[in-house]
């Protein structure tokens, strides 16, 4: 049996403390990861996981990130560290043909300079010399496995959150690594992502692979784990199997979980509902927001490079440059007070639907109106003192030195210098992070990094609230905080429209719920 085995890779962590920290981010964490396993690492914001899932990888490398104190062993090779200048130094490179590693941030993995889907698979084969005819097998194996045949020729800049994280898990299993560690594996994705990620893993641990799951949801998929390690504050809470965790004890009450989880009736995404129903406002009758008949597409990018590695006979026929249908005439009016989810498959145009709010794109045809008015020959920058947006990825929207000076960027011009402040600290506030206020949002976790991002966007309180996969990297607690502030928000009669994969959730938050699917909005 595999387990059995001798561990690929193990680590022995008495401490880890960033150079800057005060206290150690991890201390006592010690596991080895046998061949054909899955381990799950299980842990709120703020646990460590993410540190223990870069450290495992080699993306965080003791004495240039941080000094640790234990052993990471690789493959039978041990290295040890005592934070002294003698420690040893890892190879990125070499550590990466061993391990795998899907970041929490999917982008991170990509080369940013390939222009379709099947040049990022194949990015890191061809640095490894690999010849092209198999390098063409497995980039088709691999999109084959995660459900991206369709995509290869698509620009990886225009895929949505759950295809960005399915190519992301792509480009880490292509060259078969023993060791896979896979950072929140199954944020924005959808059922059928889902589905396809937790076949993937047990054709990997089958074959003998490695696999981490670092999570703070209890999603189904987990279930299957030999192991399940639990971080609190750093260090190793409790562990072993699933049957273990049946009644919930020994978990932090930020992991997303069923009520009384019970593994066998576990369900993805299932979070718990809100005590009350989202209030609606009464009152105003005139939409906040209006979409009449909006029709929008993209130019079709696949057609432009005919010289990658996915070349096809009979491609260079097609109607290259002409633009496929992404919304076709959608209608929707959203009225001050009130909360509308919007969900559907992943690819389905949830985003570009809300970056018309504000004029980030421009319909084909059809009208965009806020507040009555047309926005069409508006600037960017004046809708955008009515429609707030929060993007999926939070650094498209945070720049500044510090999470106050992020939050009131701006404000002084429209409010004066001291009521910027004082909406700045109560933004901050809402969201639960009075205490950060100094600290760098890059340094923030990915988590406090999307509340953040949603404080800007309360702090100037607009007519309409746009919510990209709000709840993405959210543990429990930052849920909480995320449905009080639209509860709060719609009160004081912002109409709010959230984009969600998670049917289950959009049901527990709004008061209306439309699927998008095939370029067109309906009731759920």
């Amino acid at each position: 049996m595999h387990h059995l085995l001798r561990p690929v890779l193990a680590a022995g962590i008495r401490s880890f403390a960033y150079h800057d920290g005060d206290a150690p981010v991890l201390s006592g964490v010690d596991l080895a990861l046998a061949p054909g396993t899955l381990t799950t690492v299980l842990g709120a914001s703020g646990s460590g996981k993410t540190t223990l899932g870069r450290l495992l990888a080699g993306w965080l490398s003791p004495g240039a990130g941080g000094v640790l104190a234990g052993f990471l062993e690789l493959a039978g090779t041990r290295l040890e560290f005592d934070g002294s200048a003698a420690d040893p130094r890892i190879d990125p490179a070499q550590w990466g043909r061993q391990v795998g590693f899907v970041p929490q941030d999917a982008s991170a993995v990509l080369s940013t300079v390939k222009a379709t889907v099947a040049e990022e698979l194949a990015f890191g084969l061809e640095n490894a010399g690999m010849g092209r005819a198999e390098m063409r097998a497995a980039v088709e194996h691999a999109a084959g496995l995660l459900g991206l045949t369709a995509l290869l020729e698509r620009d990886p800049a225009r895929l949505s959150g759950g295809q960005l994280r399915r190519l992301a898990i792509g480009c880490a299993i292509i060259a078969c690594p023993p060791v896979l560690v896979m950072d929140e594996p199954f944020a924005s994705l959808d059922a059928a992502g889902v589905r396809e990620v937790e076949v993937l893993v047990r054709q990997l641990t089958g074959d003998g692979t490695a696999v981490v799951i670092l999570s703070q949801a209890l999603d189904a998929p987990l279930l299957d784990a030999a192991t399940w390690i639990v971080l609190a504050e750093g260090t190793v809470g409790a562990s072993g199997p699933p049957a273990n965790f049946q009644q919930g004890g020994a978990m932090p009450a930020g992991i997303l979980r069923p009520h009384g989880l019970r593994p066998h009736g576990l369900r993805p995404h299932q979070l718990q509902p809100p005590e009350t129903p989202v209030p609606r406002r009464s009152g105003s009758t005139a939409p906040a927001l209006e979409l009449r008949n909006v029709t929008f597409g993209y130019r079709q990018d696949g057609q432009r490079r005919r010289r990658g590695v996915m070349r096809r006979a009979g491609q260079d026929s097609a109607a290259g440059g002409l633009p496929f249908p992404v919304l076709q005439g959608v209608d929707l009016a959203v009225h001050p007070g009130e909360v509308v989810a919007v969900t559907g498959p992943n690819g389905a145009g949830k985003s570009t639907l809300l970056r018309h709010f504000n004029g980030l794109l421009r319909p084909g045809s059809g009208s965009v109106l806020v507040q009555g008015t047309d926005i069409a020959r508006r600037p960017v920058g004046s809708t955008a003192a009515s429609v707030g947006m929060l993007f999926q990825h939070p650094r498209d929207q945070l720049f500044e030195r510090t999470a106050l000076r992020e939050v009131g960027f701006g404000l002084d011009r429209q409010v004066g210098r001291a009521a910027a402040m004082d909406r700045a600290t109560a933004a901050l506030a809402a969201v639960g992070l009075e205490g950060e206020a100094q600290a760098h949002p890059s340094e923030l976790p990915a988590s406090r990094q999307r509340l953040l991002a949603l404080a800007t966007v309360l702090a100037r309180t607009p007519a309409v609230l746009a919510l990209d996969e709000p709840t993405v990297a959210l543990d429990g607690g930052s849920l909480a905080v995320l449905d009080a502030a639209v509860r709060s928000a719609a009160e004081e009669g912002a109409a709010v429209v959230l984009v969600t994969h998670d049917l289950a959730y959009a049901r527990q938050v709004a008061h209306r719920v439309l699927v998008l699917d095939g370029g067109r909005l309906a009731e759920a």
